[in-house]
């Protein structure tokens, strides 16, 4: 096997297509530096599959695509082939010559190809195992890989190794099988968690699964008894209705009789009342007078003991007064005697209050006038305190003045000296920068008069392309939101199908059933897919339906029963069938057609669907006693008026069944069974639709987006063209500013400096005349300030005097307040014991001179009240005789009035008996029609139970009926045995069943895989362990070989010397770092490290041809490996190539012209267009090498 030929397309600087044809032998690849040689052999590296950008040099996968030159565009793809002849089958594929292929595009994608077929890279690397050739192999050798293996760890130099000793295909297939072995216990291990949890699941499904089905088969029973308990409970309840019925029409006749001989009883009691309520009227007003009168005389009674309990009152008061007269008397003459003993005390007391108050006084003026004396001393002290602390403050400031005219001085003089220069220096520079402005102004309405041209054309260009990128806007918006509806309704019709695919929605039995469509002949599809509706009519057709809209439709009844008998098979569950010859054959006409004609009733429910002819008969039978309303309160009405009979629905789904029982309220979605298909529909039109839309919007953008790019590319180049030249406006500008600006800076700086210049003097000369003022400062400064500490010393004496002085006046002004106070009090205490005695004394007059006034007011009220006695005794007898009169009427009018209300109390027993007798039969007539009431809520009640328990009429109820079951107590007794053993149940799992038989297959089906995946793990266990010990058996045999292979080349280009290979100790050995230690001749066994760097490099490619000579590969390229060595060795180095020519073909890169001579053909690389590497004359090299 050897390499037949390269193919490079844009391939880095191969922008053109080369074909490069190799024969056995030394091919040498020529060429001057940066013409492209060392790009073939990243183009072989990178065909075999090389994804490290680092060793094709470059910095991403996109770098290997030719980037175009300054006359060429860029190629949109890289494109790399290379042909082997495999005549010899040394590679594992049926073909005579193998053609390996790579292509990248600048989008990312890329393809690997053999022979044309589209391949993975994994099948191109096992396709060269165990061959030398490849990305890791030796077959490929540069530059970069001799410094590896010079001067790269010892471990990075296993993969070479690896690839020699023929143990890199099974490492490669150690990984997998440890990754397969990771992958299985992860499997293992999730696999295990889920059969412990179906162990778990399966025992208590199974046990709730045989309590389901023992529920059903009870429940199933125990419809069976309730439609017949409802049979016989309507029959009875009919026939109790006609009793009652019969019972209400002679308690009504009964009634109506006694009603009218109470209405005549009720006329007389009635005008018997209006005469007693006369005579009782009579009478309770004169009661009413004689009352009166009686209350009149005990008033008046009342009146005299009043006035006599009065006079004997103020007889009492009259002693009283005599008595407290003498005592007012002597309390009189003892507050007098008390009175003049305290206002001796009172006077005496003023007299010495007042002496005091003089002496005190006295005290406190004299204690504050020494303290105005010291206040004085100390505010004189603070005084000449704040002037000493002045003066000092004065005398810093003083020194800090003089210090900065010392220093203010010094810099003026250096400023002085400073401005000189710059005047003499100024003047020299303004003639140069008028020069300076005239040639930049020139410049700058030249390049004004460019930019002007530049600015027009880019307007026009960035208008036709801002209108070129707003259509592609618009378009590209337009194009995202068709295919975002696009994709949302294609999204949503995948979904419908996939739902009408799987059955969705139905029932487990359902889908298994229609599962079996294709084998089992006959099934005609479920209800939804034979009926359709209009949209607006589904929801309601879908609620007349229920549970019906489920049924499966079969041909015949043949059918249905093999399907049952297939889900009692499998244990699938149940379904319900309507066999066409039987469904709907018998079906009555609808009842009341009447009802059809009322306000908001659209119609039948059967009218509203479509389907074929011959699902006319089923559409009947299911929907053919539904009434379809507009609104509830339309359904409410037609159920009232036909009594509740009819089985109604409505347009937003609410079901008001036969019997009374509504149904209502929200949907749990708004996605329906029935009008699933017409979705779908609607979906698939909606998506092509879309789909056009899409084409004419993409072929519309294509065509703006090319004028776009147009438009764009034109404005960019004038917008670079306009900034170039703006950049020159504005540095001319500024050139020229600056320039004003330093020619301006220039004038005005030298007549600032001359104005500065004389400043500076006049400065000199005020900064002379400081320094003197302020020494004659300071000296008055410092006399001022000794007087201030003398007079201070002076003061402070005097002060400490007067203080003591103080303290003396204070303690006798102390004592004197003391004194005073004493004295007030008492004053005080004596002042008011004489004004208490003043105060009793008064009291005392004032209260004898009212008893004497008392006194005469109970004389004369003692006159007044005996007279009011006798005028009140006289009006007593005359009211007298008027009541004796009164006594005599009110006799007469009570005998009168107890002949009446005898008479009416004969009539009002009479009455009262009518009464008991016409509340008895109201009571018995309430009873039967409360009965009937009862019994006609019964019957409902009935019905009702039935639907909503079974969805059962009467008519259905009939066909269940059982002659057996004519006993109502025994019908009951089984309901309560079957009811107790439901109950005995518990709670029931109905999808027991089903999950139990799915939960079972399952962990069935786990425990398969548990026990395939313990036995797949210990089989990867065992072929890893066949691999390992098979590696190390072949690595430590061929590192044997190629360490003795080493030495022999070692000294055979050395030319002496000795070469070995050393694995590190300590470590696994399909792991361990290689070492390689060379001795050239004359030297000391040494490191690599310490050689030179030409020894090194023949060093390295002894190792590789060492190797080739142990494994040879089938071609070998080499890139410039030998440049380091000198011409000696470079010859050596040729005349070994040629030994290895035997088994391997070498293409060899160089400049080296040793290497050249060596080499059985040339092929020439150049660059004749700049960037463009091409493919020079063979037979021109070879000229010019022999000559």
């Amino acid at each position: 096997m050897y390499l037949k030929s390269i193919e490079i397309q844009g391939f880095k600087s191969f922008a053109n297509k080369l074909l490069f044809e190799f024969h056995n032998g030394i091919t040498g690849i020529v060429g001057p530096n940066g013409s492209g040689k060392s790009n073939v052999a990243d183009a072989v590296r990178w065909v075999l599959g090389e994804q490290r950008i680092k060793q094709l040099r470059g910095a991403s996968m996109q770098d290997v695509i030719f980037s175009g030159t300054e006359l060429r565009k860029p190629q949109g793809f890289a494109y790399v082939a290379i042909t082997l002849d495999n005549s010899d089958h040394q590679l594992a594929i049926d073909y005579d010559q193998v053609t390996v292929s790579r292509r990248l595009y600048r989008s990312g994608e890329s393809e690997y190809m053999i022979n044309g077929s589209t391949c993975r890279l994994k099948d191109i690397n096992e396709l060269f195992y165990d061959t030398g050739i490849g990305k890791e192999g030796y077959s490929i050798i540069g530059q970069g890989q001799i410094d590896k293996i010079l001067s790269g760890k010892p471990e990075d130099r296993r993969e070479l190794f690896d690839e020699a000793a023929g143990i890199v295909k099974y490492k490669r297939r150690k990984s997998i099988a440890q990754k397969k072995l990771e992958d299985e216990q992860a499997n293992l291990v999730r696999v295990s968690d889920i059969l412990s949890e179906l162990e778990k699941q399966v025992g208590p499904l199974e046990r709730q699964s045989k309590t389901a089905r023992e529920y059903l088969q009870l429940k199933e029973e125990l419809k069976v008894c309730d439609a017949n308990q409802f049979l016989l409970d309507t029959e009875n309840t009919h026939s109790q209705l006609k009793e009652v019925e019969n019972r209400r029409r002679l308690l009504a006749g009964d009634v109506e009789e006694t009603q009218k001989k109470a209405d005549d009883l009720r006329k007389e009691y009635d005008t018997l009342e209006e005469k007693l309520t006369a005579l009782d009227e009579v009478l309770i007003k004169n009661r009413a007078a004689l009352s009166e009168a009686a209350m009149e005389k005990s008033s008046r009674e009342g009146q005299i003991n009043v006035l006599r309990e009065q006079i004997h009152t103020e007889e009492a008061n009259e002693e009283h007064y005599k008595s407290r007269k003498n005592v007012i008397s002597q309390d009189l003459e003892n507050y007098g005697k008390q009175l003049a003993s305290y206002v001796k005390e009172r006077e005496d007391a003023q007299i010495q209050v007042k002496d005091a108050g003089e002496r005190l006084e006295a005290a406190k003026t004299q204690l504050q006038e020494k303290d105005d004396r010291i206040y004085q001393l100390e505010n004189e002290i603070e005084q000449a305190k704040s002037e000493i602390i002045q003066a000092l403050n004065d005398k810093a400031d003083l020194t800090a003045r003089q210090q900065h005219y010392e220093t203010m001085l010094e810099q003026v003089n250096l400023r002085r000296s400073e401005v000189s220069q710059k005047l003499l220096r100024f003047k020299s520079d303004e003639s140069v920068q008028d020069e300076k402005i005239l040639q930049e102004k020139a410049a700058l309405d030249q390049v004004q008069e460019q930019l002007e041209k530049a600015q027009f054309s880019a307007e026009e260009a960035e208008e036709g392309m801002n209108a070129a990128l707003k259509e592609v806007q618009r378009l590209n918006k337009n194009l995202n939101n068709t295919q975002q509806e696009y994709h949302m309704a294609h999204t949503k019709l995948e979904s419908l199908r996939n739902l009408a695919e799987r059955y969705d929605g139905y029932g487990n039995s359902i889908r298994r059933v229609m599962e079996v469509r294709d084998r089992i002949h006959g099934i005609r599809g479920v209800v939804a897919d034979i009926i359709s509706t209009d949209k607006k009519y589904e929801t309601a057709i879908e609620t007349a339906l229920g549970g019906s809209i489920q049924n499966i439709v079969t041909d015949s009844e043949e059918t249905a029963k093999r399907l049952i008998e297939h889900l009692k098979k499998n244990k699938y569950g149940r379904a319900t069938f309507l066999p066409l010859t039987s469904a709907g054959k018998n079906q009555s006409p609808f009842p009341k057609p009447e009802a059809l004609k009322e306000p908001g009733v659209l119609g039948l429910a059967s009218s509203l669907v479509q389907a074929s002819g011959e699902y006319e008969g089923l559409i009947r039978y299911l929907l053919g006693r539904v009434v379809v309303a507009d609104t509830i309160d339309h359904a409410i009405s037609i159920a009232r008026k036909y009594h509740y009979s009819l089985r109604i629905v409505t347009l937003e789904g609410e079901l008001l069944n036969a019997g009374g029982s509504m149904t209502g309220g929200a949907f749990k979605n708004t996605s329906n069974l029935l009008g699933r298909r017409r979705e779908i529909e609607e979906l698939e039109n909606s998506c092509n639709r879309y789909l056009k839309q899409a084409d004419s919007i993409q072929q519309e953008l294509s065509l703006q987006e090319a004028e776009a790019s147009e438009k764009k590319e034109e404005a960019d180049r004038l917008r670079k063209e306009i900034q170039q030249l703006a950049l020159q406006e504005n540095t001319i500008h500024i050139n020229i500013s600056a320039l004003e600006n330093k020619k301006n800076e220039i004038a005005d700086s030298s007549t600032d400096l001359v104005n500065e210049h004389a400043q500076l003097e006049e400065q000199i000369r005020e900064i002379n005349q400081s320094r003197s003022s302020l020494t004659e400062e300071a000296d008055k400064l410092e006399k001022r300030n000794k007087e201030s500490e003398a007079l201070i010393s002076e003061k402070t004496t005097v002060l400490e005097q007067e203080k003591t002085n103080r303290e003396t006046y204070s303690s006798h002004l102390s004592s004197l307040q003391l004194e005073c106070a004493a004295l007030d009090q008492q004053l005080a205490f004596t002042s008011e014991n004489e004004k208490r005695v003043n105060g009793e004394i008064q009291k005392l007059k004032e209260e004898d001179s009212s008893l004497e006034e008392g006194k005469k007011d109970s004389r004369r009220a003692i006159e007044e009240k005996e007279a009011r006695i006798k005028e009140i005794q006289e009006q007593i007898h005359t009211s007298s005789e008027d009541n004796s009169r009164l006594e005599e009427r009110i006799l007469k009018i009570s005998e009168e009035k107890d002949a009446v209300s005898k008479q009416q109390k004969n009539l009002f027993q009479t009455r009262e008996d009518i009464s008991a007798r016409l509340s008895d039969l109201d009571k018995d007539l309430f009873r039967v029609q409360a009965q009937a009431e009862k019994l006609e809520e019964h019957l409902e009640n009935l019905a009702a139970y039935m639907w909503s328990e079974y969805e059962m009429t009467l008519s259905q109820a009939k066909e269940l009926k059982k002659d057996d079951f004519s006993s109502l107590p025994e019908i009951r007794r089984q309901i309560e045995e079957l009811k107790g053993k439901i109950k005995a149940l518990g709670n029931i799992n109905v999808n027991a069943i089903e999950d139990y038989k799915e939960v079972s297959e399952r962990y069935e089906f786990m425990r398969t895989q548990h026990e395939d995946l313990v036995m797949a793990q210990a089989e990867l266990e065992k072929i890893i362990e066949e691999l390992d010990t098979g590696m190390r058996r072949q690595f430590d045999e061929k590192f044997r070989e190629i360490r003795a292979e080493f030495d022999k080349v070692f000294k055979e280009l050395f030319g002496g010397g000795r070469g070995t290979l050393e694995l590190l100790e300590g470590e696994d050995i399909l792991e361990a770092g290689i070492q390689i230690i060379a001795q050239p001749p004359g030297k000391k066994l040494q490191n690599m490290m310490q050689l030179s760097g030409g020894e090194k490099a023949l060093t390295a490619i002894s190792l590789l041809f060492a190797i080739q000579n142990l494994k040879p590969s089938p071609f070998c390229l080499l890139d410039e490996i030998e440049a380091a060595l000198d011409d000696s060795n470079v010859d050596r180095f040729a005349g070994y190539l040629h030994k290895l020519t035997k088994s391997t073909q070498f293409i060899v890169i160089t400049h080296r012209r040793g290497t050249m001579m060596a080499a059985d053909r040339l092929y020439g690389i150049t660059m004749q267009e700049k960037g463009i590497s091409t493919l020079v004359s063979v037979n021109l090299i070879e000229d010019s090498l022999t000559n």
